[in-house]
């Protein structure tokens, strides 16, 4: 936890200006005490009213001294913690962006949303609660142990008593707390878990009238964590009394005594008075001090949940040289790749080697599993190459960083995803700076121009998250049209196509052609006709590369194209002399 805190760089001067508050609080809590007994002992017994008025003054001066302290420890403390926690949530989502697709496989997304939010939350708030009431804890029991000490032996004794068994009580029941805190975390990972499941797939749950079942499975989820959770607000439940109960028993042996002290000479009344004080700031602070206590399991755990993200070693690293040395003209090179998951027996695919050049297209077609779209994903570093190398123009991109990479890249994924907010930000964010003739012209080039325009704010006619008030079609114009803004070197479709009729796909196709002018395409696709005109063909088929060519060379070679394309295509639409010569 420690540990983190530094890393976040909360600021040297706020955590000085704090400390010297804190200070300055603890002095005045300590300090007004021996006043009150002076008021007693020198004044009302002597009956000196100036010394009254005077000491009574420095008191009023002393508590505001002291209030004004708080309230900036107070400012700076939570100014401190918020500070860690913006700063340790950049940190997390930097980390997140930097993990590969395989990585996500080992942090599951509603874990790390928990500890994006709830754990760096608990964090921040134990913080608030350490800076306010436990750092200053030891030196005020110290003190008025010291001060109590000093004004009778017999009276320090029963503080320490106090203290040693506060301490002892509060030590175990944090040991007994630690286990059940790892417990909720996890329990409310699988709550997120549940709910985000139930909220992303409510059209198939309410479509196979499954509510039923899912609403058990939730309750089941939410169960758990509210039966950890009632656990640990038991065990909150009796320490409360019983620390109120050694407070009362503080008090009575306090007063009773130092009736007998003062009964025998020992003690002024005022010296009773200035004890008590200092007994309650004592058990007041050490009563805060152990909330903040009860707390540390639970931030300790937390702390350790955000150590594993920002402590994982990502699977892709960034390199450390630059395009300034490629080729002018790009180029695409796969040589001799290999691809295997983490805990895959087999490769998914196997010795790839083909080239993408400048100004053409390179389709990539095969069944289902096939490899394509991993094929697509290893092209930005999405996943990384088991074994050979990926060249783009000239460069092998393992030896670049990452952002450098896609830089010159533009993909649009199978699923096509729209951020909320409205349909010039999802634009803009393939170029910040896309001015509203860069989005016309890229949604007259997606064909998205037309249903844009016929929404009432236009460009700035809002978008769900995840796009989910436009259709399926629409959502992949508007991600193409993200695309084309960008203008990148190289144009990934994977499968982006698949929600187009027919008419669509062909306009779109050919007003693709003069838009791409010199760069390189690279389209997945499942139907024929969507990549009939590239210039080159890929038929993948359990991860290798069966056939290459043109639509009429594979037509007469490649017995998975033909299969693909008896199929889809109408006899009309096959050559004579095609299908391995079926019909010559």
């Amino acid at each position: 936890m420690i540990k983190l805190f530094t890393q976040a760089k909360p600021g040297a001067i706020k955590i000085i200006f704090l400390i010297i508050f804190l200070a300055l609080q603890t002095i005045g809590t300590l300090y007004l005490p021996r006043l009150t007994a002076n008021i007693i002992n020198n004044g009302v017994v002597m009956q000196d009213t100036d010394y009254v008025w005077r000491t009574g003054s420095i008191m009023l001066g002393v508590a505001v001294l002291t209030g004004v302290a708080a309230i900036l420890g107070t400012y700076f403390s939570a100014w401190i913690a918020t500070l860690f926690a913006r700063n340790t949530r950049v940190r997390l989502f930097d980390q997140t962006q930097m993990l590969s697709y395989q990585d996500f496989r080992h942090f599951s997304t509603s874990s790390l949303i928990t500890r994006v939010t709830n754990d760096v939350e608990q964090l921040q708030s134990t913080l608030t609660m350490a800076f306010q009431m436990l750092l200053p804890a030891p030196f005020v029991v110290v003190i008025a142990l010291l001060l109590s000490i000093r004004i009778d032996i017999q009276m320090g004794i029963i503080f320490i008593i106090a203290a040693v068994s506060m301490t002892i009580i509060f030590a175990l029941m944090a040991r007994w707390l630690l286990p059940l805190f790892a417990v909720v975390q996890k329990s409310l990972d699988k709550v997120n878990e549940k709910v985000a499941q139930y909220i992303t797939g409510i059209r198939v749950v309410r479509a196979f009238n499954r509510t039923k079942l899912e609403r058990q499975r939730m309750d089941a989820s939410f169960e758990a964590f509210a039966k950890q959770n009632i656990r640990i607000n038991r065990t909150f439940a009796v320490l409360m009394p019983l620390v109120m109960f050694i407070m009362s028993i503080v008090n009575i042996a306090v007063v009773w005594v130092g009736g007998l002290r003062i009964e025998s000479g020992n003690l002024l009344i005022g010296d009773i008075t200035a004890l008590l004080e200092y007994g309650m700031n004592m058990l007041m602070y050490l009563v805060m001090a152990v909330f903040t206590i009860v707390n540390i399991p639970r931030a300790k755990v937390c702390a350790a949940r955000i150590r594993e993200v920002l402590e994982y070693r990502a699977e892709i690293t960034d390199g450390k040289s630059n395009f300034e040395t490629a080729t002018i003209q790009p180029s695409l090179v796969f040589q001799n790749v290999d691809f295997r998951y983490l805990d895959a027996e087999n490769p998914v695919l196997h010795n790839l080697s083909f080239e993408c050049k400048a100004g053409t297209t390179t389709a990539i077609i095969g069944g289902t599993g096939s490899g394509k779209s991993t094929i697509t994903r290893l092209i930005p570093r999405l996943l990384d190459v088991s074994s050979g190398s990926i060249l783009l123009n000239g460069v092998d991109i393992k030896s670049v960083p990452q952002r450098d990479l896609r830089d010159k890249i533009g993909f649009v994924p199978q699923r096509a995803f729209l951020f909320s907010g409205t349909v010039s930000d999802n634009l803009r964010h393939g170029k910040q700076d896309a001015t509203l003739e860069d989005m016309r012209h890229a949604a007259d080039i997606a064909q998205a121009r037309d249903f844009i325009e016929a929404l009432d704010e236009k460009f700035e006619a809002s978008v769900v998250q995840g796009g989910r008030n436009f259709s399926g079609g629409q959502r992949q114009r508007l991600a193409i049209a993200r695309m084309l803004i960008k203008k990148p070197d190289v144009y990934i479709f994977d499968d982006s196509f698949s929600a187009l009729d027919f008419k669509t796909d062909a306009t779109l196709r050919a007003a693709l052609k003069g838009e791409t002018g010199d760069s390189i395409v690279i389209t997945v696709a499942q139907r024929i006709t969507t990549i009939i005109d590239a210039d080159q063909i890929l038929v993948i088929d359990e991860g290798k590369i069966v056939g290459r060519g043109t639509h009429s060379q594979l037509l007469e070679t490649c017995n998975v194209y033909q299969e693909i394309a008896k199929s889809q295509l109408s006899e009309d639409e096959i050559p004579v002399k095609g299908i391995g010569g079926a019909k010559a």
